[in-house]
């Protein structure tokens, strides 16, 4: 179905701005893939439509990298890691952009987005891309429009995607419907590892490996490697068609990095192949849509001045327990759908 014609000037010169902006992208231009990610990430309402536009003109030249999800508890390595790997693939041909999430202070509202210095060889690279973001509050260990940017470095012509997630949490869950393959990363010698990460993300890897098996580290790697490949037996595949491994590798002598990339080569040749590869994108797809849906709707909810007059009386209430919250909640639903749904209305 095509797209439908811009309405208005204002349309217009969106769809112009976009298409200009997407065609240094593609051509490589690595200024214009930064303007790109800062626009789409950009939470001004009149960024919205040109981001919107710059999405469209991107898609037709995206969506042919792997994307692989990343993830660790504090301390194991993950940016030594991705360093390390990203410039392995380097040296295999590939182009590797790094899509590195960072957590955003409830308090301030900052992020200290260090990725780039943490990675300072790999950012160095001609055939590398390294972009940290902020969560911006964002559930799930990635930002909002972390899908939008994967579109951005896919149509610059990266051919590998590693996101960078915040780190294991009980929310650890949006990578999941962003990435081709999700990746656990451990450390060995951290006493009881069985029961110090949660059995959820476990169950969501694609794939295990055990970070430092290197020095003193190494026979505590190994013995790391076989706990979790037993356990492995005893869950059911998050991903059908494929069995998850368990490897072991070193992000600073580099052994076992080629293994990894086997595996991801692996998964995507046995997921390919039963079109579970193209099923995945295509759910993600639409739960990237009801994301939006969902967002949109809760920000517009915010937004709307009758929605704010009755939350000025409803959460003093809420807060001394004269009213319930879920009564609240109805009442400040049943206000916004009042108003059409919208923040424009009346006064």
């Amino acid at each position: 179905m095509t797209p439908a014609a811009p309405s208005t000037d204002a349309d217009a010169k969106a769809e112009a701005t976009a298409r200009d902006l997407a065609a240094k992208v593609t051509a490589g231009d690595l200024r214009a893939l930064a303007r790109a990610i800062t626009l789409l990430e950009s939470g001004r309402a009149d960024h919205r439509a040109q981001a919107e536009a710059l999405v469209r003109a991107l898609l037709p030249a995206s969506g042919t990298s792997i994307r692989i999800g990343i993830t660790g508890i504090p301390g194991v390595g993950k940016s030594t890691f991705i360093e390390a790997f990203g410039l392995a693939l380097v040296e295999r041909g590939h182009r590797v952009a790094v899509l590195a999430v960072d957590p955003t202070s409830p308090r301030s509202g900052g992020s200290i987005l260090g990725d780039k210095t943490r990675m300072e060889k790999l950012a160095r690279s001609r055939n590398a891309f390294i972009r940290p973001s902020p969560s911006g509050g964002t559930l799930g260990g990635v930002a909002r429009r972390t899908r939008e940017a994967v579109i951005a470095v896919e149509a610059g012509g990266y051919d590998v995607v590693l996101i960078e997630t915040v780190g294991v949490g009980q929310s650890e869950t949006a990578v999941k419907d962003l990435v081709d393959m999700f990746l656990l990363l451990l450390a060995p010698g951290g006493g009881d590892d069985l029961q110090g990460i949660k059995k959820g993300i476990v169950e969501m890897a694609d794939l295990i490996v055990v970070n430092k098996a290197d020095g003193d580290l190494a026979p505590a790697a190994e013995r790391a490697r076989r706990d979790y490949a037993s356990a492995l037996h005893l869950l059911r595949p998050e991903t059908a068609d494929w069995t998850p491994r368990v490897v072991k590798c070193s992000a600073v002598t580099g052994d076992g990095l080629d293994d990894i990339w086997k595996a991801a080569e692996a998964f995507r040749k046995a997921t390919g192949a039963s079109g579970r590869f193209a099923r995945r994108r295509a759910e993600q797809a639409r739960a990237w849509m009801w994301n939006e849906v969902n967002e949109t709707l809760l920000g517009e909810l915010r937004a709307a001045p009758a929605v704010r007059r009755a939350l000025a009386d409803l959460e003093p209430a809420v807060a001394q327990g004269t009213v319930g919250p879920g009564e609240a909640a109805r009442r400040i639903l049943a206000t916004f759908a009042g108003t059409g749904g919208g923040s424009n209305e009346g006064t």
